[in-house]
């Protein structure tokens, strides 16, 4: 059948998609032809050819629920096979029947179509905020592209995670219906997961209960047990706890819910895809993190079903690098994981569903330091006065000056950063911004041998202080001194304004006799 108008060429599909889905029509588009059939007219209809779906009322339902976004009337849907002349703009069908519709193509195969993201969009649009995508000015400038951030972590319990975890509780609800409410549902988290399934479950009268690690914020435990969630603390690791919660839930005939890997959490991900082709028209890349692989899975077919010449990167912490090992090998594999910036991010092992589809559609992924998150971090504090995690910041970490995607070909493009949590715990805060300060050069330690005469470290702070450097620390070491006994080391802690201040107080420091050793040079020279 035609619908028609439509006017975004390149947003057809994904709005007779959206458009059917919303009535909760199941739908699998195969062929999609564009024309226009009257030369004064703009790119007017989309010819969607051969829908599978429920051919004997689908007319009648749409036009009873009155679609008066079409400027056609629906015809009744019936097989048939077109020619097409777009110059022309002439399109001829015939009554021959085409040859049955086989399985599916690859991608409509896979664990999560768009189709699966769709139907997700209608299903949680009330339950989970919808966040802006907005350009900001200063990192715009800052990275020579124009940079829109879509900030997740404005959700009610800081993380994007909501949406999957209220899809998966929906979805449950439709299936089960009250006996999930009498069971409930189980999870093994230490953060974002755990918060967003037990705020939603409280929401949607279905119990839950968390599994958390030992090594769990105790923040984060609180906040859980105020949505009402029963908290059980077990297991060294995440992996620990989720083997408890599995044999938990089996047990006691509980629907357990995987925070990145469950078909239903990646389709409500996905939405985010959604939201972004309808807030950024023009996006030209979107730059996901990944951990689980939940969130780029999910994005990457929205985005690419939505509009396919965009570019999806992905990133992962180099101390975290499990999709990049997934990729390597061909399928999920467990990957060595040690502390980071972005725990977050910190999965040991892909998920196999999301993994399935990520590998479709994702374009690249792309690994960032530790001092890359760090500075991330602090830009976003500094420039846009907002505070997220080191997991949620990992996407603008991979575009900063010097980072992997900070490419010629990126240069003045449209791309979309989701900022995905913002649960950072004041302490790691405080951290993270001195390794903000340092990695930025507005920190900076060295050491100097001074005279252990009284006024020595006196000309040493009165130096410092003509060359505009503020102390912030300050020690001296009299004992491990292999040179003259009347000198000492003095190592100093430093707050500068950047790479060209730190230059000149090396300088001055020279010039004045200190033969000063800075931090990554005594770093050298212990090595």
């Amino acid at each position: 059948f035609v619908l028609g108008p439509i006017t975004s060429a390149d947003q057809t599909l994904g709005s007779i998609y959206l458009f059917l889905c919303s009535y909760g029509i199941d739908i699998m588009i195969r062929h999609l032809v564009l024309y226009r059939p009257h030369s004064s007219q703009r790119w007017l209809t989309s010819s969607a050819t051969l829908i599978r779906c429920n051919a004997s009322n689908i007319a009648a339902h749409l036009n009873a629920r009155d679609a008066t976004n079409f400027h056609y009337p629906i015809s009744t849907p019936r097989p048939f096979s077109a020619s097409v002349d777009v110059d022309k703009g002439t399109i001829t069908s015939t009554d021959d029947i085409p040859p049955p519709r086989k399985a599916t193509s690859i991608l409509e195969s896979l664990p999560v179509t768009f189709a699966d993201i769709s139907r997700a969009n209608v299903a949680i649009r009330n339950g989970v905020i919808r966040t802006p995508c907005k350009k900001s000015y200063f990192l715009s400038e800052l990275l020579g592209a124009n940079i829109f951030l879509k900030t997740e972590f404005q959700q009610f319990t800081g993380s994007f995670k909501e949406r999957g975890a209220r899809n998966a509780i929906l979805q449950l609800l439709r299936e089960q219906g009250d006996c999930v409410r009498n069971t409930g549902v189980i999870a093994a988290s230490a953060g974002n997961h755990a918060l967003a399934l037990a705020y939603h479950g409280k929401d949607l009268g279905v119990p839950v209960t968390v599994v958390m690690p030992t090594v769990a914020p105790l923040a984060k435990v609180d906040k859980c047990k105020k949505f009402g969630a029963r908290i059980i603390i077990e297991g060294a690791h995440i992996g620990e706890s989720k083997e408890f919660a599995e044999r938990l839930g089996a047990t006691e005939g509980l629907s357990y819910v995987n925070g990145y890997d469950d078909p239903p959490i990646i389709a409500g991900a996905g939405t985010i895809g959604i939201e972004i082709i309808e807030d950024v028209p023009c996006v030209d890349a979107v730059v996901v993190p990944i951990g689980g692989a939940g969130l780029i899975a999910g994005i990457s077919a929205a985005v690419k079903t939505l509009k396919p010449d965009v570019l999806v990167y992905g990133v992962e912490p180099e101390f975290a690098a499990s999709y990049t090992a997934a990729l390597q090998a061909g399928k999920p594999v467990p990957a060595i994981v040690t502390p980071t910036l972005a725990d977050g991010l910190a999965v040991p092992v892909v998920g196999p569903h999301a993994f399935e589809v990520a590998r479709h559609y994702v374009d690249e992924c792309v690994l960032c330091t530790e001092k890359e998150v760090s500075l991330a971090i602090l830009r976003l504090i500094e420039n846009e006065k907002m505070v997220v995690e080191g997991g949620g910041a990992t996407g603008l970490a991979a575009l900063l000056p010097g980072a992997k995607l900070d490419r010629p070909e990126l240069k003045g493009k449209n791309i979309v950063v989701p900022l995905c949590g913002g649960n950072i715990d004041t302490t790691v805060l405080g951290r993270v911004i001195e390794r903000g300060l340092a990695a930025d050069d507005r920190m900076r330690n060295f050491i100097a041998t001074v005279s252990d005469r009284p006024g020595g470290i006196g000309r040493l702070t009165t130096l410092l202080g003509e060359v505009g450097a503020s102390i912030k620390d300050m020690y001296h070491e009299r004992a491990f001194m292999y040179s003259n006994i009347d000198h000492v080391k003095v190592k100093v802690v430093v707050e500068l304004q950047g790479k060209d201040h730190a230059r000149q107080l090396k300088q001055a420091l020279i010039e004045h006799g200190y033969d000063p050793i800075f931090d990554d040079e005594h770093e050298k020279h212990m090595i």
